[in-house]
């Protein structure tokens, strides 16, 4: 028995990360892959059977995974977001969860033949959207900053407001049974205290967190494990105080914890992105195992017109009324409409409820759970398939985008953002180290303090206007990681990295190496820093630039083209395997040694070029 039940925990985590990776190989929604896989070993092929396996475990190991997943979904939100569109998500997790929850229940009522009560309980489960679905959605579509950013909240904070109203529901079918009537004003009070009580239970847990990082009275290696403790206890207590309030807890938690400034959570925010993965993957698997397929599949016509009534009625007239006197364009109101892809929570809290359902007598529990599967398939593919395109076809998105990701914000990195900054076009500095961050803040340009390689820092950065990456920091391993991770972002042939230190013989790394070689063979890091200190100068040449490089090298001073900037505004860099030199008209960007006689070169008019030092 022991065994069997090993057996079964180790084939729901091989199955779930073999899902991710490859959604992640072949960049398609790790969902779909989930919910297949989880299939075919459940109701397919009988080789998980969630309710024996896991027994009394099953709720709360449900129970505790969609916690932790909307705890990662916080630290993921941050205020300066919700500038200028605060409203709008206010008004679209109130009046448009309660336009959706209306539309839906009547729809399940008058299309599915459910009885009123669970009816009811259906609009309220598909009343969240599910961040674990959009954010993936919006990396691959790379809409405009202001429609991420208010797509992003709306689907984080929805989970635990409509899961909330989803268990006042159903707290109200089992304690009156079928014939229980419902009241408007007890729905609302009781979500109101819900999630009063979870506010107040998330911040207070999140500020004697940060002031046990900020004081150090945390090891370095306990500060994910003691996070997690305190992630568990507020859920607990939470729940404690008022049922299914813990959500709102955790939700809140995180989102506390992600705006501080007085605490480092670098550790935190990595290991949570890693075990969120993890308990998202089995999750899916688990929970896809539990269906009847037979029942599922019998897709009749009332499914598909419930589903058209989901996509083309509740979430446009939704969202038109949410953003009625905002002064969002029409482009971003139908983009915003369009996108509602149902996820995690909405699969979890079915299922949750069908168990008690059963247990309690309700015939119809088991529909509820094929419902609302299929509206997470339904609704992901469509979406998934929608929402690239349409962001093009609405002007949403850039489809050349220009702006630079600079991994490396030391001395000779500030110097070559602020070239290519004085050239017109946007560009972002990453790093972990604080002294660098500040003294780029000070130079005028944007910055992120936070490893490239964090999940987080892929919900901060704006995506849609980022074109290139290039990674220019003294670790080689470092900088061939991160064009790996960015090329699926960016494309392969817009990932860049600096020669490594064996930079002799490039050719042996290029197989291993993903990023396109800076420069030229001998532009290593260590090159490039003995230049700096030699007084080499980033020099930007606006507009002639071959003949004032012509003329440098005439008086004997090296120059090397680091990037050419066209008439048009763009910006190419010079490889290894493609080095550039400006045709007429265009300008440059050059490393300019010092002048024989440690005088300026003439062709450099400090008036018309831009020196950077």
């Amino acid at each position: 028995m022991q065994e069997s039940i090993i057996i079964g925990l180790a084939i729901i985590i091989f199955l779930g990360i073999s899902a991710q990776w490859l959604a992640w190989r072949f960049k398609i929604p790790a969902i779909l892959l989930l919910l297949i896989f989880g299939f075919v070993a459940g109701p397919l092929t009988g080789l998980i059977r969630p309710d024996e396996l896991l027994g009394d475990l099953l709720f709360p190991y449900v129970s505790v995974s969609v916690a932790i997943i909307l705890f990662e979904g916080g630290l993921s939100l941050r205020i300066n977001e919700l500038r200028g569109v605060e409203g709008v998500v206010r008004l679209l997790i109130t009046v448009g969860a309660l336009i959706t929850w209306g539309i839906v229940s009547l729809a399940a009522y008058t299309i599915l033949r459910l009885d009123l009560m669970m009816s009811v309980l259906m609009g309220a489960i598909l009343v969240v959207t599910g961040p674990t679905v959009v954010i993936p959605l919006l990396r691959q579509a790379r809409p405009t900053r202001r429609v991420g950013s208010i797509l992003k909240w709306e689907g984080i904070l929805i989970d635990p407001i409509g899961a909330t109203l989803a268990v006042l529901v159903f707290e109200s079918i089992i304690e009156g049974g079928p014939g229980n009537q419902l009241t408007i004003v007890s729905i609302l009070t009781g979500i109101v205290v819900t999630l009063l009580v979870g506010t107040i239970v998330g911040a207070l847990m999140a500020f004697v967190l940060v002031q046990f990082l900020k004081r150090n009275w945390i090891a370095t290696f306990l500060e994910t494990a003691v996070a997690l403790m305190m992630v568990l206890v507020a859920f607990a207590v939470s729940n404690y105080l008022r049922t299914e309030s813990g959500l709102m807890a955790v939700t809140v938690m995180g989102i506390v914890l992600a705006n501080q400034k007085q605490a480092n959570i670098s550790h935190i925010t990595s290991f949570k992105e890693e075990l969120g993965v993890l308990l998202l993957s089995a999750l899916f698997i688990v929970l896809a195992a539990r269906v009847n397929l037979d029942a599922l599949v019998q897709v009749v016509w009332q499914e598909v017109v419930f589903l058209v009534i989901i996509i083309l009625v509740a979430r446009p007239l939704s969202v038109f009324i949410s953003t009625l006197f905002s002064k969002i364009p029409r482009n971003e109101k139908i983009y915003i409409a369009a996108i509602a892809p149902r996820g995690i929570v909405a699969v979890a809290v079915a299922s949750l409820f069908a168990i008690e359902l059963e247990e309690a007598g309700f015939l119809a529990a088991q529909q509820l759970v094929n419902n609302t599967f299929t509206v997470v398939v339904a609704t992901v593919l469509f979406y998934s398939l929608l929402a690239r395109p349409l962001a093009a076809k609405l002007k949403l998105t850039e489809e050349h985008p220009q702006g630079t990701l600079i991994v490396g914000a030391h001395h000779w990195a500030r110097q070559m953002a602020t070239a290519i900054q004085s050239a017109g076009i946007d560009v972002w500095l990453v790093d972990t180290n604080g002294r660098h961050i500040e003294n780029a803040i000070d130079a005028g340009l944007k910055t992120y303090q936070e490893s490239i390689m964090a999940d987080g820092i892929l919900d901060d950065l704006p995506l849609e206007s980022i074109g290139r990456l290039l990674a220019v920091t003294d670790n080689g391993e470092l900088n061939a990681l991160a064009a790996v991770r960015f090329s699926e972002w960016l494309g392969s042939e817009n990932v860049y990295q600096l020669v490594p230190a064996q930079g002799g013989q490039p050719q042996q790394f290029t197989e291993r190496l993903r990023g396109r070689l800076l420069f030229g063979e001998d532009m290593t890091f260590a090159e490039l820093e003995r230049g700096y200190y030699r007084g080499t100068q980033v020099v930007l040449f606006k507009e002639d630039a071959f003949e004032k490089i012509a003329a440098c090298i005439e008086q004997g001073i090296p120059a090397v083209v680091l990037f050419v900037v066209t008439q048009d505004g763009q910006l190419l860099v010079s490889t290894i395997d493609k080095p550039l030199m400006p045709k007429a008209g265009q300008g440059a960007i050059v490393l300019v040694e010092p002048a024989p006689e440690d005088d300026a070169p003439a062709t450099i008019d400090p008036v018309e070029e831009v020196v950077v030092t």
